[in-house]
């Protein structure tokens, strides 16, 4: 694509803030979004439930995304992190219902997440232009 700078995206978390990172980056063609997890940053609330979570973080990302000029069918490469090994099953329907037509590279794995409340963390890479129709193409 021809923009090749770098642009950093905000996602409304206060944790971009008090750490100090960004929700996604775009450098040239390649957006790279953060470990997103399943917090409504508009309420700032978090559902107990893992679905419910997977599902809020896909809302996230896809938010991300949308600002980089893309959709969740660009992405090539998506992570899943899970506090519990447990939770990944009930959450596959869910990611299916996102990736099972895109079909990026994709790792699981168990581990502790930065607040217990957080049970799924799910980060992706994708590639502006690579999964379906150009945006704002009309057609």
């Amino acid at each position: 694509m021809e923009n090749t700078g770098r642009r950093a995206i905000a996602g409304g978390s206060v944790f971009e803030e008090r750490i100090g990172y960004a929700r996604a980056v775009v450098d040239g063609d390649r957006v790279y979004v953060s470990g997103t997890t399943g917090f409504d940053y508009a309420a700032m609330t978090i559902s107990d439930d893992v679905v419910e979570q997977a599902e809020q973080c896909l809302r996230n990302i896809e938010a991300a995304l949308d600002e980089a000029g893309c959709t969740l069918a660009d992405v090539v490469r998506v992570r899943y992190l899970l506090s519990a090994r447990e939770d990944f099953e009930p959450c596959w329907p869910v990611l299916r219902r996102c990736f099972g037509e895109v079909r990026p590279a994709a790792t699981m794995q168990v581990c502790g997440l930065a607040d217990p409340r957080m049970r799924i963390e799910i980060e992706v890479d994708a590639r502006r232009g690579s999964g379906g129709k150009p945006r704002g193409s009309g057609g």
